[in-house]
């Protein structure tokens, strides 16, 4: 005989609609029930718009501990805090072959069309990171017009001249590093690099 699903439910309320829980956690129950999972976890997140939701981390964890087959939730907008965090939590949780279920929107992943829909997510998030990708691109391309320079700030490398000048003159690393803004272990790497 086949194992039912070990499910996990999420509900996350603002500390303002506390008053929805019950709700949420019942609607997510009778639906796990009547799917015949067992319910391994419910978990809630109470917060005021914050962006930790420790339980829903949690939740994850399990998922990557195998511990879970499918996570239950009331509604998207309650797992997800914009669209990228949902497409991104979600393509890891298929990456981890564990189903996700929002209860009103109907999205069941553990059905062939809800296996269908998760898939076109997927394309919507790589299609969303290749935009995102272009954006930075382009940004990076008008500021190099305007004569901006690009990169990390120039490191203790380029003043090595000034690093070995500094300590001809008997000055201590600490001090050098102190001087230019540096770090002691910049100084020595510029001192290797110089001696090799």
């Amino acid at each position: 005989m086949k194992q039912p699903l070990r499910a996990g439910l999420y509900a996350r309320v603002s500390t303002a609609d506390q008053q929805t829980l019950p709700q949420q956690t019942a609607a997510m129950k009778e639906y796990a029930q009547r799917r015949g999972w067992e319910i391994i976890v419910s978990a809630k997140d109470v917060n005021g718009g914050t962006k930790h939701r420790p339980k829903r981390e949690e939740l994850i964890r399990m998922a990557k501990q195998r511990k879970l087959d499918v996570i239950v939730v009331w509604r998207l907008d309650r797992w997800g805090r914009s669209l990228s965090d949902l497409t991104t939590t979600l393509e890891e949780l298929r990456a981890l072959k564990v189903d996700f279920v929002s209860v009103t929107e109907g999205l069941d992943f553990t059905t062939p069309s809800g296996r269908a829909l998760a898939g076109m997510l997927g394309i919507f998030a790589e299609f969303e990171r290749d935009i995102l990708r272009e954006r930075v691109r382009a940004g990076m391309e008008h500021a190099r017009t305007k004569g901006v320079v690009l990169g990390r700030p120039a490191t203790a490398q380029a003043q090595a001249v000034q690093i070995h000048q500094l300590l001809a003159t008997g000055m201590s690393k600490k001090a050098i590093a102190r001087k230019l803004g540096i770090g002691r272990a910049s100084i020595y790497r510029a001192i290797e690099k110089h001696v090799g």
